[in-house]
């Protein structure tokens, strides 16, 4: 079996999409993903599958959500090596050492190319920073998040795909958790 990282994006966000991480365990169980764990309440899952392929995990895995959660939102799932390769590849290991909840992953569904990347850097306003490896964005916010004009829609909008973002800080606990697997 292969443990797997899976990552819901935009739930539990000011009331909007609500998901229940116990349902979403009970979700897990009833695909047969097996020691299902959550993280957090932002839509953190670590599992063990038997399936072939992260994407026919994600595909099962969001007909599912919409079908019994009521739920209509993407999933990206790594296998624990692929994400312990993206931790790996992180460009920014300062930043990670001395502001991780300023660095950001954005986990996509498919790599940007580089002309792509260079256009979204061109477009940001603030000191933000964003370099891609694979289907990974490294993102550093070092004014915070919050008032950053770097968001989600003018990322997926420049790199052309759909993503979702965790800290450094949540990086590492799913890598420790899918370790424990």
């Amino acid at each position: 079996m292969t443990t797997y990282i899976g990552l819901l994006r935009a739930v539990n966000l000011a009331g909007r999409n609500v998901v229940s991480m116990a349902a979403l365990r009970d979700l897990a169980g009833e695909l047969d993903l097996q020691g299902a764990r959550t993280l957090l309440q932002s839509g953190n899952l670590v599992f063990r599958s038997k399936l072939p392929t992260a994407e026919k995990i994600e595909r099962l895995l969001e007909d599912r959500a919409a079908a019994r959660l009521g739920v209509s939102t993407d999933f990206f799932v790594r296998s624990a090596a692929e994400w312990t390769q993206a931790i790996a590849a992180n460009p920014f290991p300062a930043e990670a050492k001395r502001d991780p909840g300023h660095l950001v992953v954005m986990v996509l569904k498919r790599a940007p190319d580089r002309a792509a990347v260079a256009e979204l850097q061109k477009a940001i306003a603030g000191r933000e920073q964003v370099r891609a490896k694979g289907r990974e964005a490294f993102i550093t916010y070092p004014d915070g998040q919050g008032r950053s004009k770097l968001t989600i829609a003018l990322i997926e909008r420049h790199l052309g795909t759909r993503g979702t973002g965790r800290n450094w800080n949540t990086v590492l606990k799913l890598a420790a958790a899918a370790d424990g697997m």
